[in-house]
């Protein structure tokens, strides 16, 4: 059976599903351990999340993982996303950073477990709690899967929850240019350095209000580009933060959003290409984004634009 250790790990999963002739039928199911808990697991898999009651499992192990990147390539991916998405309060704890902006997302509010915190690993959660709860505010840690798999089992033991499953998913640039459409019905995608004003409002709609240190965040990447799509009577429709950072040249795609009225028309779509347009002119040729697992109507968006999967992070809570 599984343990907590097994979780961010590749697991098979046979499960009773009914029966026949008294005979118990069964159904394999193969995904990355997310969750398990004293009643259920939960996988993420190819075709969604699956969560499984323990009654219903009949064996499960761990078993080799598909192709994954290097460490080195998932932590240096991990820092130029924190390159683009820069806390205004930082501190370093070893290779950790922690990392504040008047809790504004958990990207910008936790302590990024990348690399060695120059010490035990216990002392290192005791010293993160003890910087957040100076600054009144939850301690969390971001925990990059499988990389950070110690520090996800040392935070189960601790009983440290989780926010949803998050997809950190990669794309050559140039198959997200190739795989549109014609776009003449669209209103053209305006590329500004200086957000609006209706810019910040629409992104307030789903982020929560933005407190200063959001601002600040949100323009101080030198290589930052703010999309604004607006309908013929000037209200905006669309909107997106595009950036170029580390020294791979990563280009970011954040707050994408549609206004309501003026979603299935392709709008996203048209946005990211016209970022990414912006970005290859600027030297990069890789692009990504970082998706809630359960956001499936977005994950189908950026599959059909070539994204995949190129590791997963768990934001924890401490109790």
């Amino acid at each position: 059976m599984l343990r907590r250790q097994d979780v961010g790990h590749r697991v098979v999963v046979r499960r009773i599903v009914g029966s026949s002739q008294n005979r118990p039928l069964y159904t394999d199911a193969l995904g990355e351990l997310v969750e398990l808990t004293e009643t259920d697991l939960t996988l993420a898999t190819a075709h969604g999340t699956l969560r499984v009651p323990l009654r219903d499992v009949h064996r499960a192990r761990r078993v080799p993982a598909a192709r994954r990147p290097p460490a080195a390539e998932v932590a240096a991916l991990e820092l130029a996303a924190d390159e683009a998405w820069p806390a205004p309060v930082r501190a370093r704890l070893g290779s950790w950073i922690l990392r504040a902006a008047d809790n504004w997302t958990g990207r910008a509010n936790s302590a990024l477990a990348v690399g060695d915190p120059d010490r035990p690993l216990d002392a290192a959660i005791d010293a993160v709690v003890e910087w957040y709860r100076d600054r009144g505010q939850p301690p969390l840690i971001n925990a990059p899967m499988p990389l950070a798999a110690p520090v996800n089992t040392a935070l189960d033991n601790r009983g440290w929850t989780a926010r949803p499953l998050v997809l950190v998913q990669t794309a050559p640039l140039a198959g997200v240019l190739g795989a549109g459409r014609d776009q003449g019905d669209l209103p053209p995608v305006e590329l500004a350095r200086t957000p609006t004003e209706d810019w910040f409002a629409m992104v307030a709609v789903h982020k929560g209000t933005l407190p200063a240190a959001a601002r600040r965040l949100l323009t101080a990447v030198p290589e930052t580009v703010f999309a604004h799509v607006r309908d013929t009577d000037g209200k905006l429709v669309a909107v997106a933060r595009g950036t170029v950072t580390g020294p791979q040249r990563w280009h970011g795609v954040a707050l994408l959003q549609t206004a309501a009225g003026a979603r299935r028309r392709g709008l996203a779509l048209h946005v990211v290409q016209a970022m990414a347009q912006w970005a290859a002119e600027r030297g990069a040729t890789r692009t990504y984004l970082q998706v809630e697992e359960h956001n499936a109507e977005a994950v189908a968006l950026y599959q059909r634009l070539g994204f995949t999967t190129h590791h997963t992070y768990l934001t924890r809570v401490a109790p």
